[in-house]
């Protein structure tokens, strides 16, 4: 019989949880250690593409895929897409979607895109549009939301960027190909590197900034109904601020993972909350090394991380599973 143990109130309500869950090491993927990439679960499996490697050579454009976070199958050495450090993807409409990014290399030189590519399979990619109406970015923040896709922010350069190279737009489209602005500033400032996801029927949008030239580091939380009218849930969430970190929901819950600032460097810590305004750290005996820019995936009913820069590059892939009882409110 599966013993419990009650670790206070949230909300108002006792959780009733399992005995603490924890981080299982997975193993060592065959691609090659990156941060940056791009990360899908699609048709049962994990998908991992491009990234970056080094600041002096163009980034990856290999494609990976796993049905068990394990064995991993390079299914593309060369997909046709350049921008792949810090690109903004999602799946939607049963495809993988690539859109806007980094590329840093000899030719065309460094750049900011406003492409759009999606594939069935991962091998062919059709591109959707060469030049979306959003200006070119990477590092912003895309979501699936009400049957359109959802781009958020981002910045236009990267290395070279400043305070005006940052955005606060807001864009939505349902094929790819044209998109409409839903807003021009949004109530949130502007920012990179941060992160969005969906839960409840609202967007959040969640921490990031600026890195160079003009830092700075965000851990505030806002929340739209419609993608136009915004809410801030939270000025400070309890996580410290940060760039560069992963989120993700699973369990009805919205999950906070690593990242980096400029005084704390790496993180290591996890974060859940079931409505961005009240938030808790996840305790276990294990934990990977702090790292930022790495994968977050919800499959197979287990949190998955892979990748990122702990200092050196990684190539590990952890996963988390929680108990079926964990979360449940008692009256």
């Amino acid at each position: 019989m599966r013993k419990f143990i009650v670790l206070g109130v949230l909300a108002g309500s006792c959780l009733a949880r399992a005995e603490e869950p924890d981080w299982r090491l997975e193993g060592m993927a065959a691609w090659l250690a990156r941060d940056s990439q791009a990360e899908f679960v699609f048709r049962d499996q994990l998908w991992i593409m491009g990234g970056w490697f080094q600041s002096f050579a163009a980034p990856p454009r290999d494609v990976w895929s796993s049905a068990n976070g394990r064995e991993w199958r390079l299914v593309s050495e060369a997909a046709p897409w350049l921008h792949s450090d810090l690109p903004m993807n999602l799946t939607f409409q049963n495809r993988m979607w690539m859109m806007g990014g980094w590329y840093n290399g000899r030719l065309p030189g460094h750049s900011a895109s406003h492409q759009v590519w999606s594939s069935v399979d991962g091998v062919e990619w059709t591109q959707v549009a060469s030049a979306a109406a959003w200006t070119p970015r990477l590092a912003g923040s895309v979501v699936e939301f009400r049957k359109r896709m959802w781009l958020m922010g981002g910045t236009e350069n990267y290395y070279f960027g400043d305070s005006r190279s940052l955005k606060n737009d807001v864009w939505s489209s349902a094929d790819g190909k044209e998109w409409r602005r839903e807003t021009e500033i949004a109530a949130w400032s502007p920012r990179a590197y941060h992160q969005a996801v969906v839960l409840n029927d609202r967007i959040f949008v969640l921490g990031g900034g600026n890195y160079v030239p003009e830092y700075h580091a965000l851990n505030d939380v806002w929340s739209s109904a419609d993608g136009i009218q915004w809410t801030r849930e939270i000025e400070a969430a309890p996580w410290a601020p940060r760039l560069w970190f992963s989120a993700v929901v699973y369990r009805g819950r919205i999950w906070v993972l690593g990242g980096w600032s400029k005084e704390h460097e790496n993180f290591d810590d996890v974060w859940h909350s079931a409505d961005g305004r009240r938030w808790e750290k996840l305790a276990t005996r294990t934990r990977w090394k702090a790292r930022h820019e790495h994968s977050a995936f919800v499959f197979q009913d287990k949190l998955w991380i892979a990748g990122g820069h702990s200092k050196p590059l990684s190539n590990e892939v952890w996963s988390l599973e929680l108990p079926l009882e964990w979360g449940i409110d008692l009256p």
